[in-house]
This record gives C-alpha cells, sequence and structure tokens, in this order.
C-alpha cells in the first residue's frame, strides 16, 4: 500500500511539473532601441577652467565607435588631432588631447552619430562634451542652411566655418587658416547649428572640404559664403550657397599621342566660347601650322600638326593672363588617319542634329558628293555646319515623321587637315512617328528678371532640353522621349548664355539657379501645361525619416502641382 501511494505521488508531481513548463517558456525579450547615454566624465561636462590633457567619458552600457574620424568635430579645430580609445567594444572613452588649448577659449567636441549601443547600434545622436580652458562657457549660437548654387541636392558632409575678423583678418584665412570655429552637417542635414561662440565679428563660410583639412583648394572644393561680415550675438538664420569656382586656365607640359598630334592637359572646367588658347608650334624659329580641337571628355586639348621630321618642338600657350613655354622632345609615331562615324546609331529623335565625327579635323567639304535619301529614294535637301573645335559636321534637314533615311558619302566628300579624303561611306537612320513623342509647356510666373535660360535635366542630371528666354513666360518643349524630367531656370545676369559660377576672393556669387519642386512626367502621345511659380524655392526633404514622416510631409507640403496631362486627339 505504501509503495502504491508513493509511486501516485511521484507521478502527481511529475505532471505537476510539466504543467508548469508548458505554462512559460524563455523568449529574447523586446528589441533595445533606446540609444547609451553618459553616466559621468572626468573632468565634468561643460567644466571650466581646464587644465589637462585627458578626458574620460563612463556611458550607461557597452558602446561602440562608428565613422569617428567624419562624424567627430571639435570645434575650434586643433592642429593635432584628439586620440579618442578603445576602438572596441566598452562603457569607458578616454579623449587625449594632443595639441596646445588656447586660454579662455570654449572648446566642443561634437560626436555626431559616432557613439552607438554595442548590441542593436542605436546612436547616443549629437552627443557632446563641452569645457572652457577660461572661466566660463561661452553660449552665444548662429543657426542657418545650406543648399547648393547649381545642382538640386547639396553634398552631405559641408563643414561651417567662422574666421575671427581683427586686425589680422584677410581674405587668405580661408586657404590658408584653420577657422575659430567649425560644425558639420554630416549626412544627413542642410542644416546647421554653430555653438558655443564668443561675441565678436566673423567671416561665415561654407566648404565642402575634400581634403578634411579645414582650407579652401579651389581645385577640389566647393565654398560659399556671405560678403558681409557677421555680428555675434545674432538671430538672423543664414543661407549660404555652395558652389565650384571655375579655375582660371593653366596648363600641362604637352605630351606626344602620335605621330601629327599632340595632348595638352590644362586645369579648370573651361568655356572656350568665350576665349580659346592660343597656341603656337615651332621647330626652331619656323612656326608650323597646326589645328587646335578639344579632346572629347577630357580637359586635354589636341594639337594637330603635320608630319614633320625633327627631335624638338616648342608650344607657346597664351590664353588671358596665362602664358608659357614647353619644350618637347618627339619621336617618330603612328599617324591618325581619317575615320568617319555617325553620333546617332539607328535612329535620330526631331530634337536631334544629325551629326558626324570625324578623328582628325576636316578642312573641306564638297557637298556634291554628299547624298541623303529618303526611303523612296528622293533626294532631301540638307544643309551642312562643321564645328572645327569639336570635330563635329552637322547635317540639317527636315525631318518627316517615321521616315528611314540613307546617308551616302561619296570619295572625296571631306578632306582632313593631312589632304587624306574619305572612302565611300553609308549611313543609315530612322526617325519615329510625333505620337511616340510628348510636349510640355511651362507657364514661367513671377520671374524677377530676364533673360532666364530654361533648362530639362534627366535623372543623372544630365541637361537634355535647353530654351532661352528674353521675356517670354510660355516656353515650349515639344517632341521629348517620354520621361520624367526635372525642370530648373537659371538667371542669365551676364546675358551669356550660360551657368556662371561664383569666386570668393572677387566676392561674387553664382549666379541664381532654380528649381521646380518635383519631377514632371512626360509621357508619349500627351501634352503637358505646367505652371512654374519661379518665386518658390525647392526645399529638399530631410535625408533620414521613415516612411510615416514622409507621407505626413508630403501631405502637408505646399508643394506646386502639376495640371493634369492631356492625350493628344
Amino acid at each position: 500500500m505504501l509503495k502504491n501511494s508513493t509511486i501516485i505521488l511521484f507521478i502527481i508531481l511529475a505532471a505537476s511539473l510539466v504543467n508548469c513548463a508548458k505554462r512559460g517558456s524563455i523568449t529574447g525579450g523586446l528589441k533595445d532601441t533606446i540609444a547609451p547615454t553618459l553616466k559621468i566624465s572626468f573632468p565634468k561636462n561643460f567644466s571650466t577652467n581646464f587644465k589637462g590633457d585627458m578626458i574620460k567619458l563612463v556611458f550607461d552600457e557597452n558602446i561602440k565607435l562608428k565613422n569617428l574620424n567624419k562624424q567627430l568635430i571639435v570645434s575650434p579645430p586643433m592642429k593635432q588631432a584628439p586620440v579618442v580609445l578603445p576602438t572596441t567594444a566598452s562603457k569607458y572613452l578616454t579623449i587625449k588631447i594632443n595639441d596646445t588649448l588656447q586660454p579662455n577659449t570654449t572648446y566642443s567636441f561634437n560626436f555626431g552619430q559616432s557613439i552607438a549601443d554595442n548590441n542593436e547600434g542605436n546612436p547616443y545622436n549629437q552627443f557632446k562634451y563641452v569645457f572652457s580652458t577660461g572661466s566660463h562657457i561661452d553660449s552665444l549660437a548662429i543657426k542657418g542652411k545650406i543648399k547648393d548654387a547649381y545642382a538640386k541636392e547639396p553634398d552631405s558632409f559641408v563643414s561651417i566655418m567662422l574666421y575671427d575678423v581683427n586686425e589680422k583678418f584677410n581674405d587668405s584665412v580661408v586657404y590658408n587658416n584653420s577657422p575659430r570655429y567649425i560644425t558639420n552637417t554630416l549626412d544627413s542635414l542642410t542644416t546647421f547649428s554653430l555653438e558655443n561662440l564668443k561675441a565678436g565679428k566673423y567671416l561665415l563660410v561654407a566648404m565642402k572640404d575634400n581634403n578634411s583639412n579645414n582650407k579652401f583648394n579651389p581645385k577640389e572644393d566647393k565654398i560659399g559664403f556671405l560678403k558681409e561680415f557677421i555680428t555675434i550675438p545674432s538671430d538672423t538664420v543664414y543661407e549660404l550657397e555652395l558652389f565650384k569656382e571655375t579655375l582660371a586656365f593653366d596648363a600641362y607640359k604637352p605630351t606626344q599621342a602620335s605621330g601629327n598630334r599632340l595632348l595638352l592637359g590644362y586645369n579648370g572646367a573651361q568655356n572656350f566660347k568665350k576665349s580659346k588658347p592660343q597656341i603656337t608650334l615651332k621647330k626652331g624659329s619656323t612656326i608650323l601650322p597646326t589645328i587646335v580641337t578639344q579632346m572629347p571628355a577630357k580637359d586635354s586639348l589636341q594639337i594637330w600638326y603635320k608630319p614633320i621630321k625633327t627631335d624638338t618642338l616648342s608650344v607657346a600657350v597664351a590664353n588671358e593672363k596665362y602664358k608659357e613655354n614647353f619644350i618637347l622632345k618627339v619621336k617618330d609615331q603612328k599617324k591618325d588617319t581619317l575615320n568617319i562615324s555617325a553620333v546617332q546609331k539607328g535612329l535620330l529623335n526631331f530634337r536631334e542634329r544629325f551629326t558626324l565625327l570625324s578623328n582628325t579635323p576636316l578642312i573641306q567639304f564638297d557637298n556634291s558628293k554628299i547624298k541623303l535619301l529618303s526611303k523612296d529614294s528622293t533626294a532631301v535637301p540638307f544643309t551642312t555646319e562643321y564645328d572645327e573645335f569639336n570635330q563635329k559636321l552637322y547635317v540639317d534637314f527636315k525631318k518627316v515623321p517615321a521616315e528611314k533615311y540613307t546617308m551616302a558619302l561619296l570619295p572625296g566628300a571631306l578632306t582632313d587637315f593631312f589632304e587624306k579624303t574619305n572612302d565611300s561611306i553609308r549611313f543609315r537612320f530612322t526617325t519615329k512617328n510625333t505620337d511616340e513623342y510628348g510636349n510640355l509647356r511651362l507657364q514661367l510666373q513671377n520671374v524677377k528678371h530676364f533673360p532666364v535660360i530654361v533648362q530639362l535635366t534627366n535623372a543623372k542630371g544630365d541637361v537634355i532640353a535647353t530654351e532661352y528666354s528674353e521675356k517670354n513666360t510660355v516656353v515650349d518643349f515639344n517632341l521629348l522621349d517620354p520621361a520624367k524630367y526635372t525642370v530648373r531656370i537659371i538667371y542669365d545676369d551676364n546675358k551669356n548664355k550660360e551657368y556662371d559660377s561664383g569666386n570668393f576672393l572677387e566676392k561674387r556669387y553664382a549666379e541664381e539657379v532654380v528649381y521646380f519642386s518635383k519631377e514632371i512626367d512626360v509621357r508619349a502621345n500627351w501634352d503637358v501645361d505646367q505652371a512654374f511659380d519661379v518665386s518658390i524655392p525647392y526645399n529638399p526633404e530631410p535625408k533620414r525619416k521613415d516612411k510615416k514622416e514622409n507621407e505626413k510631409d508630403k501631405k502637408n507640403s505646399n508643394s506646386q502641382g502639376q495640371k493634369p496631362t492631356n492625350q493628344r486627339p
């Protein structure tokens, strides 16, 4: 009886344990979404009369550092960068200062989003450690925003700088000296706030500092500035437009490309419509005949010369204020020969000019040896225009929709600089029906002044179409390929029909560019009639927002609407 009772008791106990096990299970818990926080620091954050060279930060959980070299902004900048350790996960960070600190100065270490918890990577957003070598913490601040003078979206990681305006100040400070104060937009903002500032007069500058040395290099960097100095304290919200300066012409030593061509590399995104370089090629004291052309897609000029037996050539280059002489050793190399190709490969759009490329410069044209025929072999009248600098021959004629064309170049139609002529060549191309294109009419509103350049760009930023308006507020872009286009206008202040960038030393801003608020969808066989209020500036959305925030912003925005497209009958 006792034995049976023991067995029954054991079974009841086992069953109860199983039931208990079924009632709950161990899980991983909720995902950690809380950022780490600072528990304590030595010296204390916002300390005064700072004398040491070591700072210790203690956090409430293990943290890790991410992209510290980009995210950490020390203001004022230090000549010797501080060392932040450890680089592995820890609850502690130490900052070793390797520079001599300025007296009576407030320093701030803005870590951006570089400090994050070790488990989930939640960032300690914009954590700042501040101290003063004097008796008080400077507490003044200024705010503002940046934009790009030409591009629709500004760059990320733009530095905002303040330079002291005192008896030692001159404009060269941006090239040679570090700023008094600095902050950075990092990778998510177009606004900025410079804090812990001292009262005074300053030069305010924005810079896309590609070398990360806090100095302006016009060859690499963009710059934005205010012409007038600012005085702090100030409650003004400042706006800075960044632009890339157009550099003055500067040539490299020429190199030999072939037995009849030299390459002359140059600095600067030059537009040689204003003035082409004057290039003189000599063998001893004898001036040689040359043709100078642009090398496609490169900052290099091609100097064409007729083959000559010599070991040495001299090249004199002059352009506005630039003058230089080069001596070049030449060798017997293979010579370039005439070759003709078509830019359009089978399809000619209505907005295009049929274009032939020659790989050597042309000097003579015999249109009687050029034949343009339609599909029924009917001769089509045409005219030609040659762009010597770009080595392009344009053929203009009245295009017919859905037509097939054949262009025949008979032998001797074209003669190049070396007196070589073409062999017999044929090019075949077609046009599309007009209903395969769309039309766009822009109604410009509140234009401040004329003339303006109106441009359409594609998703890559390439200019697809341009119209120039000296007074008309209605601008038509007809026979466009179906696509989504970005629209912008440029106020052509100097009336040279092209965009002009700014210049820091000349205290000249870039010409104003205004973008339409959104892309315009042009569809096949549709006409789009779109109002463009030029007085409403384009404001890019913040780069870091979740889906719900972006949807809310779109509902609340007052962006300009697009009228419905109308399909052509």
